[in-house]
């Protein structure tokens, strides 16, 4: 039946608003503790999202004044913000760093209040971060910061200076290697071959951490190349780690059989807090996922 008229212009407007939401790009935001941890977790998939037209923040709780063997405080503090600039131009998302200082996070309320304020100014549809089991305390209070955020973004009157959101995000943990009190579980898998040089271009912008204090953390500044070319296919080198079998396993999941010639991926855990996402919803969130 064809509609003429008032209702046939009704009807047109409709199906434009329909489609103009389901065209709305997703809004993604990580936190991790420093100005590299959201980069090491996400880099590849933040890039496929850029480049599919969806926005995503990465926020560093920390300002990373105390990462350095030679350097500290506001210098240091400095010199990763600019590099977290050059980070976001290099995969196309936003990049903020809270102005807490490196080694001394705890999960207090002011600092929860931070968390709510740039999840509800982001109108986030997923939210990711660390999981509370981990080797340093700032990872851990992070984790435990997002997930103290995660129901308090929908109450009014809790940080009543940023409007709180209508909906609840859908929650997800990066990937770790910890194994108490539970292992990572790899819910959803993303394979990032197609963005995994720009992954390396963006964890490339943090001189100062992965060609400086990890290496001398490690008692191996001196395998550092000092030419830039060398250097970042030293860099490209540590970073391909194979996938594990839960992994693979969640990939074919996910891709089906092609999941078999990905060779690098970026996992993610879905939050018991938050939204409870379905597969549907998961591959609604995530469009990259395709068999």
């Amino acid at each position: 039946m064809k509609l003429t008229g008032r209702s046939g212009r009704l009807a047109g407007a409709f199906l434009l608003a329909v489609g103009a939401f389901a065209q709305q790009p997703l809004r993604i935001i990580a936190f991790g503790a420093h100005p590299d941890d959201c980069d090491i977790g996400m880099g590849g998939t933040a890039a496929l999202f850029a480049e599919m037209g969806h926005k995503v923040k990465f926020v560093s709780v920390t300002n990373g004044d105390a990462g350095h063997h030679e350097m500290g405080g506001g210098a240091l503090a400095k010199r990763r913000y600019a590099e977290t600039q050059e980070v976001a131009k290099r995969l196309g998302i936003t990049y903020d760093v809270l102005d807490n200082h490196d080694g001394e996070l705890s999960p207090n309320y002011e600092v929860r209040k931070q968390i709510i304020r740039k999840i509800r100014e982001w109108n986030a549809d997923v939210v990711i971060g660390p999981r509370i089991n981990d080797y340093h305390p700032d990872h851990r209070y992070t984790g435990m910061l997002v997930q103290d955020a995660a129901y308090m973004v929908v109450v009014p009157n809790v940080a009543s200076d940023t409007p709180a959101l209508k909906k609840n995000p859908v929650f997800l943990y990066f990937q770790d290697r910890f194994q108490k009190p539970q292992p990572f579980k790899p819910d959803v898998v993303v394979a990032i071959d197609e963005t995994f040089e720009k992954k390396v271009n963006g964890l490339d912008a943090h001189v100062s951490q992965f060609y400086e204090w990890l290496p001398w953390v490690e008692g191996k500044l001196a395998e550092v190349p000092k030419d830039p070319v060398e250097r970042k296919r030293w860099l490209r080198e540590k970073r391909m780690r194979p996938a594990t079998p839960a992994i693979r396993g969640s990939a074919e999941k996910w891709y089906g059989p092609s999941a078999t010639k990905f060779q690098h991926f970026e996992a993610f855990e879905v939050a018991e807090y938050g939204a409870q996402p379905t597969e549907a919803e998961i591959r609604r969130l995530f469009p990259m996922l395709k068999k």
